[in-house]
């Protein structure tokens, strides 16, 4: 599974944008998927997932309440609508995937390749 993402850039403090994960490949095996963010110097922390059919999601304390995380399986993408955003969500945002192995019986991670986002104040 190859997942893409898109839809960084820079913004003013208090404005939104969209963040976009295209999946593509075997993707009938993939389960849960999420959003990471990493900042300049920091480790990569979650910023909110959300489970296979879309029913549950869940959101860091930082984020809660201006992000929302969906996803149109349809369209095998996931989302990311960020609001009200500060200059502490500049950062390097990740989608991931939990992708099922059938042959080993396994969950595997797989990552994007990460989108800039910069929030300027």
């Amino acid at each position: 599974v190859r997942l893409v993402e898109s839809g960084g850039g820079v913004v003013q403090a208090g404005g939104s944008l969209r963040l976009s994960c295209a999946a593509s490949g075997s993707t009938f095996s993939i389960n849960d998927m999420g959003w990471y963010r990493q900042a300049p110097g920091k480790q990569r922390e979650l910023g909110a997932d959300i489970a296979t059919g879309g029913g549950r999601s869940n959101y860091a304390d930082s984020v809660k309440g201006r992000f929302t995380i969906s996803r149109d399986n349809a369209k095998n993408t996931m989302y990311l609508q960020m609001n009200s955003l500060k200059p502490a969500a500049t950062a390097v945002y990740y989608c991931n995937a939990d992708i099922w192995a059938s042959g080993l019986g396994a969950l595997l991670s797989s990552w994007g390749q990460g989108t800039h986002v910069t929030v300027s104040s």
